[in-house]
C-alpha cells in the first residue's frame, strides 16, 4: 500500500518533522493542530477562538485530502484545562452531526507554543 503525503495551504504549515497528514489506502491520519492561524501563523486569542481554528485546520486538511470532517472516526483533543472540556463539546457540535465519530480527551501540562488546546483526527474516506 502506497502512502500520499496531504498538504494544504488552507492550514498552518508543520512546525516540525511532520506532515500535515498522511493517506494510506482509504485512511488519512491528521497531524494535531493547535490553534494557528494558517496565514499569519501566530496563535488566536482566548480558548474559544483557538478551538474553533483548530477545527477549521482539521477541515482545511480534511478537504485537501479529499474528505470531510464527516469522514472522522477518532479524534483525540489535549487540553491544558480540563475545565474546558464542556466548552469543547460545545464548539465540536458546530462540526460534528451524528454518529459522532470515537473521541478521547486528554489534559495535558502543556502544548507547542503556549496553545490551550490540540486535535488529531483519523479519516476513512469512501
Amino acid at each position: 500500500m502506497s502512502k500520499q503525503i496531504i498538504a494544504t495551504p488552507n492550514a498552518p504549515a508543520a512546525i516540525g518533522t511532520y506532515s500535515q497528514a498522511v493517506k494510506a489506502g482509504n485512511t488519512v491520519y491528521l497531524s494535531g493542530q493547535i490553534g494557528f492561524d494558517p496565514v499569519s501563523m501566530q496563535l488566536v486569542e482566548g480558548f474559544e477562538a483557538q478551538t474553533v481554528r483548530v477545527f477549521e485546520n482539521l477541515k482545511a486538511v480534511a478537504e485537501a485530502s479529499g474528505g470531510s470532517l464527516a469522514d472522522a472516526v477518532k479524534l483525540t483533543i489535549y487540553l491544558t484545562d480540563l475545565a474546558n472540556f464542556a466548552k469543547v463539546n460545545e464548539v465540536m457540535a458546530r462540526y460534528f452531526t451524528e454518529p459522532y465519530p470515537a473521541r478521547a480527551a486528554v489534559g495535558v501540562k502543556e502544548l507547542p507554543r503556549g496553545a490551550v488546546v490540540e486535535s488529531d483526527a483519523i479519516l476513512v474516506i469512501g
